[in-house]
């Protein structure tokens, strides 16, 4: 197994967007099966590496932007990609997502999550109305209550809406630490399809309540900030990626971090989000092969906080 430095894939990036470098074999998927997880409620399997919007699809009118952004998008559905996850907080990346797939092929899997992000039953109504105008979905598969926001109001209208089949799923987020203690309450009181926090191997807090609570009550978990803003790979500079990760086909520091994450039993997809086509095939590639058993998410663990 080689190993990659994220930053390494740089003077290729724009030629891969042309289709003019062919990237090493054991970049793609190869041979390599497609890691899955089921979804509790259902148990529907769902690829463990989805990808997240905010701060990257908020492309507005900027056609350059856009034009980069769309092989990044087409990238995630070739590398096996389902779950999209946005938000109207994220500025336009909805609408962007929307333009972008109209042109996107091999999108046939997608499973389209947003949120709910404002007060008030009616405003919560309107806005996901919008929401599903601008991504261009009949039907979303995810629909999750922003950071909690009057919670208690939208989870009524999500259930009808799930009885009425205009969602598949319901869920509730919170990112950044936040909220934790209303979020353990809220699962406690409420059955959740899905629920949304921060992890990675640098900030594991949700270890200690969350994760096994979600086990517990049978919620799906998504994972935002798995790489905290880009915190992992300062902490790990100069650091070679250590040989024996590749036991669990970690070619990266990139994959070693998401494996790491998708390797926790009670995680089901983890969300990164990029603009670059080099990053997405970093990031798709920790969805192949073997995962970290327990021993060595402990020799993992160990081994970045010696970093």
């Amino acid at each position: 197994m080689k190993t990659i430095k994220r930053r390494t894939f740089l003077k290729g990036s724009c030629a891969v967007a042309a289709g003019a470098v062919t990237w090493p074999r054991w970049l793609w998927a190869g041979d390599r099966p497609l890691i899955k997880k089921a979804i509790p409620a259902s148990g529907e399997q769902l690829p463990v590496i989805g990808m997240g919007s905010s701060r990257t699809f908020d492309a507005r009118d900027d056609a350059g932007a856009r034009a980069q952004l769309a092989p990044v998008l087409q990238t995630f559905f070739d590398q096996g990609g389902a779950l999209i996850d946005s938000s109207p907080m994220y500025g336009s990346a909805e609408q962007v997502l929307g333009d972008l797939l109209k042109t996107t092929t091999n999108k046939d899997r997608l499973f389209a999550a947003t949120k709910v992000w404002t007060d008030g039953k009616q405003a919560g109504i309107e806005q996901m109305q919008q929401s599903m105008q601008r991504m261009g979905v009949k039907r979303f598969d995810l629909m999750q209550i922003h950071n909690l926001r009057d919670w208690q109001v939208h989870l009524e209208t999500l259930k009808d809406w799930k009885e009425q089949g205009r969602i598949r799923y319901i869920g509730i987020t919170t990112s950044h630490g936040r909220f934790h203690e209303e979020l353990e309450t809220a699962l406690e009181l409420e059955d959740f399809d899905f629920v949304q926090l921060s992890y990675n191997i640098a900030d594991r807090e949700v270890e200690k309540r969350l994760l096994p609570l979600a086990a517990e009550r049978g919620t799906a978990v998504l994972v935002n900030r798995p790489y905290q803003k880009g915190e992992l790979f300062r902490a790990v500079k100069g650091k070679a990626l250590p040989d024996w990760s590749a036991e669990c086909d970690c070619a990266s520091w990139g994959q070693f971090f998401l494996k790491f994450i998708i390797s926790h039993p009670a995680v089901t997809c983890v969300i990164p989000a990029t603009t670059r086509v080099h990053h997405m095939l970093d990031n798709m590639g920790a969805g192949f092969g073997r995962l970290p058993d327990a021993r060595m998410r402990a020799r993992m663990l160990a081994y970045f906080n010696g970093a």
